[in-house]
């Protein structure tokens, strides 16, 4: 056997050993033009799942319903503006054949002949994405349960003070108008020794319906502790909550709590407060409509009271 005959048998050999490695990685190994994104090889594992190039660009063989590069090619990235290769680019793709996740670790490198392709080493993450996923919204479950009174299904005092500064922020760059409302049920503690405490749960929660009925879409309505609730009004002015302050207060006097073996009516007293020269903060807010609140029972209850 001639140096010349050898050599190629070497070559093959080596070429032979290099493709049984490739072909025994559990993940998606390729090699594309970089230019015509031609693919020109494909590890077994890549075959198995897509089939065999024929030819085939990658994203023909790789991808669905392609009719063209793929949006999230990293081709442009590979190269610099001299056309030298940049190094490894880490991305993480939804495949559209299979809808499985795969970590992608790309790079440009000369090939065989010369000429420059991509090198694509793609590990399957589904697994780690639903863990990811099931964390996320397992996170999101526990903010929601952490910002919820759990009686009423209401913003809670965290949620409400967390939201209330934001609101006051935003009206302070925007110079824009505040209000709150703030309302305390009357005797709520007869309701609960005459009537039960599940009587006075479920008057909790009808008040907390009739006022979500009540307010807008922008108002963050909270209970914040008790029997205690408030209502914060982004861009209102004090006349605005005044009227919904009336409204609630009808609306909670029409409603009737009514079992087999009682029917009663929740009256409610309400504060009134909103932003002004001397009140600028959310804490002189909720200061001014408790003072206004207080007013209001200590003047019999079942009526609005505006701060002074």
């Amino acid at each position: 056997m001639s140096d010349k005959d050898l050599v190629a048998t070497d070559k093959n050999l080596s070429y032979q050993a290099v493709t049984t490695i490739l072909d025994s990685l559990d993940a998606l190994i390729y090699v594309s033009d970089i230019d015509t994104h031609e693919l020109i090889f494909i590890n077994k594992y890549g075959r198995h799942q897509w089939g065999d190039p024929n030819g085939r660009k990658c994203w023909q063989v790789l991808q669905t319903n392609q009719l063209g590069p793929c949006s999230f090619c990293t081709n442009p990235l590979l190269l610099d503006s001299q056309g030298k290769p940049t190094g490894v680019q880490i991305t993480e793709i939804q495949n559209t054949a299979n809808n499985q996740w795969y970590q992608c670790h790309d790079q440009a490198i000369p090939w065989l002949d010369g000429r420059l392709v991509r090198i694509e080493v793609a590990t399957d993450i589904t697994q780690r994405k639903a863990m990811e996923e099931a964390l996320r919204a397992a996170y999101m479950q526990a903010e929601l349960l952490a910002d919820t009174d759990m009686l009423t299904n209401l913003n809670n005092r965290r949620a409400f003070f967390n939201l209330g500064k934001q609101i006051l922020y935003q009206a302070e760059r925007n110079s824009t108008p505040v209000a709150l409302i703030m309302f305390d049920l009357d005797y709520f503690k007869q309701i609960n020794d005459q009537y039960g405490h599940a009587a006075g749960d479920e008057t909790l929660i009808a008040i907390a319906r009739i006022a979500e009925e009540q307010v807008r879409a922008s108002d963050v309505l909270a209970r914040i502790g008790g029997e205690e609730f408030a209502v914060l009004m982004p861009q209102a002015t004090l006349d605005q909550a005044l009227i919904l302050a009336e409204r609630l207060n009808k609306a909670f006097l029409a409603n009737q709590i009514t079992k087999e073996n009682y029917s009663f009516s929740c009256t409610a007293s309400f504060g009134v407060s909103a932003l002004n020269a001397q009140v600028v903060t959310l804490d002189a807010l909720i200061a001014d409509a408790d003072k206004a609140l207080y007013t209001a029972k200590n003047n019999g209850r079942n009526q609005v009271q505006v701060a002074n």
